[in-house]
């Protein structure tokens, strides 16, 4: 598919591309859906067609960069660069963000910089939790046998912990998509417990989990496993053993993985089966380094296993080569800090220690808030580095302090009021919203990127769709005409003088057009459930439930300044770029807007 640099027949009421506008939502309502700029296609998440569509007779895409090794990575500042961009690979904007002000940028590594693949991680940390429940909690050997459908599960669910409910919603809490383990809710079950908007719930814990993240997969699809289990097999699991208890077991079990180290080790003998390669993440280095920024990697891992990843992500061979212990990667950062426990890393009363790593063992030595400290029977406080980079330093633990102090960066809201007013600001890109995100957003005001790898393949369903998602819209005028004219037959037979003639047939005429309204409705019904299958067999589209964006894609707007499929979309945009957002147009302007 190729980009035109027409406008496209769709509008997006979530997603806006650095440069486009807003468009109001139908019927006068106070969301607004972001459509094409004069210069780039309007790729926004989740769509929503508008009364009037921009018509576009062009796919929006022109080949760019491979992330899978196969071919040399096109970056903007490299001579290939600067061309249109695919449309899976945007950057989309929610407040604006001029990069001249970043001084430094930053980044998480598990699903940030390296993209596990699903088919083989999610599937190796669901056969260790299993083998967790069975062997150390004493579940029915049973589990053993059960596979694991990694497709079936997506971020932005809500698990139920006392009732065994997976969840969808909109951004207004309302339940659309709601299954006991493996059964559907009917619209009643749904109501009874969820619709009471007076004791509308929070959906936070203790009674729920949120699936944010796509290390949660596989155990939303085991929790899922076991209701159906213990529904269909009373007693076979311990009586005093609720769903609650059983979701606290899984998370027991998955912790084991993460802490016995069943699942880096595995990945660490070869990473190539279980992380994507992506060839453009040191060309993207090298240009935000070459633009004058200081980069540094935050992450949760520890030195040994974030050293095997990081090599892995950034030499041309493959981790079966001999040359394990290499460090050349260090050179793409300033600052390293491994062991980070975020979210907590990013409160600054946190006084957590930190500690420096030394490359080759991985031994820890005191530091005095990043200061080298000599080491007892040693007059040098410093590490030998042993000929390896010098530049770049690598920690274990502390706090965001500890971090501003290593970058130079005095203030401790990370803000420096600079000479002729210039504001310079942290960047950080990462996967999670609440530890990665929200954090540093509203704790230390960072400017935050995140990194949601289902959106590229989503937008281009989205454009694959755009003339199914018209009839919907057609659809769904026709139903709100036809109600019009029920309403005003309904009126006039209530309040205006009538003879009886003109009576009967106006009640003929109302039967027909509420048998209409009942035709309208079930098609357009059908059409849109369709569609959304397309997406998902089970929970639609990522960003959507219906017509309303989904809770997921609320707390992305919320939070994420920029968002994008993958961290080394950085690498097709300018370093000095001004993202800006959409602009908004008032409901009556919606109609005058050209087509």
């Amino acid at each position: 598919m190729r980009i035109s640099k027409k406008p496209v027949s769709f509008c997006l009421s979530f997603f806006s591309p650095t440069v486009s506008s807003r468009i109001p939502i139908h019927s006068g309502t106070r969301r607004a859906i972001r459509a094409a700029g004069a210069s780039q296609l309007q790729a926004g998440h989740p769509m929503d067609e508008s009364h009037r569509t921009f018509v576009g007779d062009k796919s929006p895409n022109v080949p760019m960069a491979s992330s899978d090794g196969g071919h040399k990575p096109f970056i903007w500042s490299s001579s290939e660069g600067g061309h249109d961009i695919d449309i899976g690979k945007h950057i989309f904007c929610n407040r604006s963000l001029n990069m001249k002000n970043i001084v430094s940028v930053g980044f998480d590594m598990d699903y940030t910089l390296a993209q596990y693949k699903p088919e083989t991680f999610e599937s190796l940390a669901y056969e260790g939790t299993i083998k967790n429940l069975v062997y150390n909690l004493g579940y029915p050997r049973e589990l053993l046998d059960w596979s694991f459908d990694w497709k079936y599960m997506v971020r932005g669910l809500v698990l139920d912990k006392r009732r065994g409910n997976i969840l969808k919603m909109d951004r207004h809490k309302y339940v659309k998509v709601a299954y006991h383990g493996f059964r559907e809710l009917s619209k009643e079950e749904k109501v009874g417990t969820y619709g009471n908007t007076l004791l509308r719930d929070s959906f936070d814990e203790p009674d729920y989990a949120l699936i944010d993240t796509l290390f949660s997969l596989a155990e939303a699809y085991l929790f899922a496993q076991l209701v159906d289990f213990q529904d269909r097999n009373p007693g076979k699991v311990s009586e005093r053993v609720d769903y609650a208890h059983m979701y606290k077991d899984v998370r027991a079990a998955v912790d084991l993985c993460h802490r016995d180290g069943t699942l880096n080790q595995t990945v660490a003998k070869d990473p190539e089966r279980y992380i994507n390669k992506d060839t453009s993440i040191v060309p993207m280095l090298k240009m935000l380094r070459d633009s004058g920024r200081s980069t540094f990697l935050v992450t949760n891992s520890l030195w040994d296993y974030t050293n095997i990843v990081m090599n892995f992500l950034c030499e041309s061979c493959t981790m079966k080569s001999s040359n394990r212990m290499n460090f050349d990667w260090l050179q793409y950062f300033d600052v390293v800090i491994t062991g980070s426990a975020k979210p907590g890393f990013f409160h600054e009363d946190n006084r957590a220690n930190l500690f420096e790593v030394e490359h080759v063992s991985g031994m820890l030595f005191n530091t005095d808030n990043g200061s080298p400290m000599p080491q007892v029977g040693s007059a040098s406080p410093r590490l030998s580095l042993k000929g390896l980079n010098k530049m770049c330093r690598v920690f274990q633990g502390g706090s965001v302090g500890h971090l501003h102090k290593l970058l130079s960066i005095e203030s401790s809201s990370q803000v420096l009021e600079f000479k002729y007013s210039c504001i310079l600001q942290v960047l950080y890109v990462g996967d999670h919203i609440y530890g990665d995100i929200l954090r540093s957003k509203k704790v230390l005001g960072w400017r935050t990127m995140l990194v949601v790898s289902e959106l590229e393949r989503e937008v281009e369903l989205l454009w694959k769709l755009r003339d199914t998602r018209k009839q919907l819209r057609l659809l769904r005028n026709q139903r709100d005409f036809i109600e019009d004219k029920i309403h005003r037959v309904k009126w006039s037979l209530k309040f205006e003088d009538v003879d009886v003639d003109e009576k009967h047939k106006m009640s003929s005429a109302l039967d027909e057009l509420e048998s209409q309204r009942k035709q309208v409705r079930s098609a357009h019904q059908q059409a849109q459930r369709e569609c959304h299958q397309k997406f998902h067999k089970v929970w639609g589209q990522l960003m959507k439930t219906g017509y309303q964006n989904s809770r997921f894609a609320h707390q992305v707007e919320r939070f994420a300044c920029l968002y994008t499929s993958q961290v080394s979309n950085l690498s097709l945009y300018s370093p000095d770029k001004y993202y800006r957002p959409s602009e908004d147009f008032m409901p009556h302007e919606f109609d005058i807007i050209p087509i």
